[in-house]
């Protein structure tokens, strides 16, 4: 749905995406993150609440917060206060969950990232700390349920968007650009099949200029496909019960991946249901300007600035840069091939064309990718100084790609596909092409371009390719008058 107005409504698109902080340790205890482990066999006393037992804050944990609030250009609170959410689910064993609600540790900031060529931004409410609950298994087969215990208390900081998506390809790469962020600084390592990037999208739809519709709560998505379909289903879904004379319920509804719906899991919680109040075993957060500092001083280049550098280093277009920074290693790729060809422009082009194209086609990473950064370089630099043209050099690529060699050179000379240098040997060529192609020459003359066209690919085909392009149409062009 790439059209803000769907069937003559407005698509209004919310997000909370709770990413799982990379500690070795809990958010309040000791007890390891490490996924895969047996059930029950990472919690401890604190994660069980047995009695006695008190909560203690991880300073990575809150590294990690701040290390979020810098990238997105945040304010990060002086103070914040934890707070106890309560609700009741077999598996939250303290019977509420410890979490931050009037005072965040991160406050504002936005995301921006290019929808196609167009630049959209969306707005951050806040990010808060907070502790998972654990995880109910349900084995059908046997009729009954456990309660696995494991991620009771692993440090989750979710990260809460305004209404501003309008399309779920927006919400899509808003997501994919929020997953950069966080695994580009480390704070988490993204991986949704596991659960580390869990994102809940709050969707409704509206007539343009009215206020805002009654929202449902699409929770746990965990890939980017599903999360496309699912949205793209509940406003459909949403549209066709406003339609038939239904009101839209707030609830907080699952996609069912093989059936490609929603369905609704229960009536949509407020606020108030959690009844909020500050947790009395934890003391305010402070935050000190030097720790600020101090995280910032210990954080990498981040890809706004990067991006920002290869537009100011390179001349590249902010979209260019925007694309090559979605990784560290696209980053580290491109910028490794224009320092070595010098020429920044045609190395983004590459890399964002056949490079990724290959990629792409292969479900590959640039980390796996069999062509080099030195010998795309390489062939760049033999683009440039006109040794093969650009037919040729998607030939030399296929070579570099199918492992026939790194070595630009040696492929050029194996294949024959240097470029004709000689101008007398050119201009045999053409000679011979317009004597054989009397009526293509005479419709050029009458005003056909077309003619012209046709006869530089016959110039080009006799010499087998290794003509270039742009002397067969200055030499045809004299010789033509």
């Amino acid at each position: 749905m790439s059209a803000k107005l769907v069937q003559g409504y407005e698509v209004v698109i919310g997000f909370e995406t709770h990413a799982q902080l990379s500690t070795q340790s809990k958010i309040f205890s000791r007890a390891p993150t490490a996924f895969g482990a047996e059930p029950n066999t990472q919690a401890c006393a604190v994660d069980l609440a047995l009695p006695g037992t008190l909560p203690v804050m991880n300073k990575g944990a809150v590294e990690r917060a701040i290390a979020l609030g810098l990238a997105v250009g945040a304010q990060i609170a002086p103070r914040s206060v934890f707070a106890r959410k309560n609700y009741f689910y077999p598996d939250l064993p303290k019977g509420y969950q410890i979490s931050q609600y009037e005072i965040p540790v991160v406050q504002g900031g936005e995301v921006s990232f290019f929808l196609g060529q167009e630049k959209k931004s969306v707005r951050l409410v806040r990010a808060h700390l907070e502790e998972d609950a654990g995880k109910s298994l349900h084995e059908d087969f046997i009729g009954q349920s456990g309660i696995d215990l494991n991620r009771a208390g692993t440090p989750l900081l979710e990260i809460v968007t305004e209404p501003d998506i309008r399309s779920s390809e927006e919400a899509v790469a808003y997501a994919k650009e929020l997953h950069k962020i966080v695994t580009w600084i480390g704070i988490c390592d993204g991986n949704m099949q596991e659960g580390s990037f869990r994102c809940d999208a709050n969707v409704s739809v509206r007539k343009p200029g009215a206020p805002l519709g009654t929202r449902r709560e699409i929770k746990n998505l965990n890939s980017f496909k599903f999360m496309q379909q699912a949205i793209d289903y509940e406003v459909r879904w949403q549209i066709e019960e406003i339609e038939d004379g239904r009101a839209i319920e707030q609830a907080t509804v699952l996609f069912d991946p093989d059936t490609g719906e929603t369905r609704a899991m229960r009536t949509k919680e407020d606020a108030a249901d959690y009844r909020y109040f500050p947790d009395p075993d934890l003391p305010p957060l402070v935050v000190a300007p030097e720790w600020v500092a101090q995280v910032r001083a210990g954080m990498s280049e981040l890809p706004r600035a990067m991006a920002a550098r290869f537009v100011a280093d390179y001349a590249l277009p902010e979209y260019d840069a925007t694309t090559l920074t979605q990784s560290k290693a696209m980053a580290s790729y491109f910028e490794q091939s224009a320092k070595a060809c010098g020429q920044p422009k045609l190395a983004s082009n590459w890399i964002m064309g056949e490079v990724s194209r290959r990629l792409n086609a292969g479900e590959l990473t640039i980390e796996q990718t069999p062509v080099t950064a030195a010998s795309l370089a390489a062939l760049i630099g033999r683009i440039a100084d006109g040794t093969i043209s650009n037919n040729a050099a998607k030939q030399v690529f296929e070579a570099l790609w199918t492992g026939e060699g790194q070595d630009v050179d040696a492929i050029i000379a194996a294949k024959g596909l240097k470029q004709m240098s000689d101008s007398g040997a050119l201009e045999k060529i053409i000679d011979e092409v317009i004597a054989a192609n009397p009526d293509n020459v005479a419709q050029f003359k009458a005003g056909k371009d077309k003619a012209f066209n046709a006869l530089v690919g016959q110039a080009m085909k006799a010499s087998k390719g290794t003509a270039n392009p742009a002397q067969v149409n200055e030499m045809l062009r004299k010789k033509l008058g």
